[in-house]
Formats: structure tokens, sequence, C-alpha cells
């Protein structure tokens, strides 16, 4: 009888390197799991983790972007007002002088 493995019984760089060998075409799921000594569906799992990230990889930017956009749009307001607060202040200033 196996012992069951848990999550981290493999590194990172293991995982993206059989995900690798699968996608390059080195053989299919189940010939890249056996010659690695691992069970299939694990492999199977870490491949559709793989695509999710690939393809959630635009979200983030995304976020950053629409983050970035609320940003400079407070510190316009922010410049805005300064702006008219020195108007208000030269006008005044301007008007005492004569």
């Amino acid at each position: 009888m196996k012992r069951k493995r848990g999550p981290s019984a493999y590194s990172d760089e293991f995982r993206r390197e059989a995900v690798r060998l699968v996608e390059s075409g080195k053989g299919d799921v189940v010939q890249v799991a056996k010659d690695l000594g691992m069970h299939p569906q694990s492999l199977r799992n870490w491949l559709r983790m793989a695509a999710r990230q690939r393809a959630g990889a635009s979200t983030p930017s995304r976020v950053l972007l629409e983050e970035e956009n609320r940003r400079l749009r407070r510190e316009n307001e922010r410049l805005k007002e300064e702006r008219d607060i020195l108007k208000k202040a030269t006008a005044f200033f301007a008007r005492d002088e004569r």
C-alpha cells in the first residue's frame, strides 16, 4: 500500500517542469507521470492550474491599471484644489498690494 503524499511532496520547480514536459509534447500525461513516478491525476491538476494561471495572467495587470487610474484621478482632484487655492491667494494678495 502506497503512502499518500501531501501537497508539499513536490517542489514548484518540479511541478513546472512536469507541466512543461507534457505541453512540449515529450509525452502524454500518463507517460510523463509514470516516468516521474507520480499519479497522472496530479499532473492533470497541475496542467489545469497552469492553464488557469495563464488565462488569468491578464487580470492582475487590468486590476493594477484600474488601481493606478483611481490613484491618478484622486491626485488630479487634489492638484485642481491646490491650483484653485493658489489662484484665490494670488488674487487676494494682488488686490491687497494696490
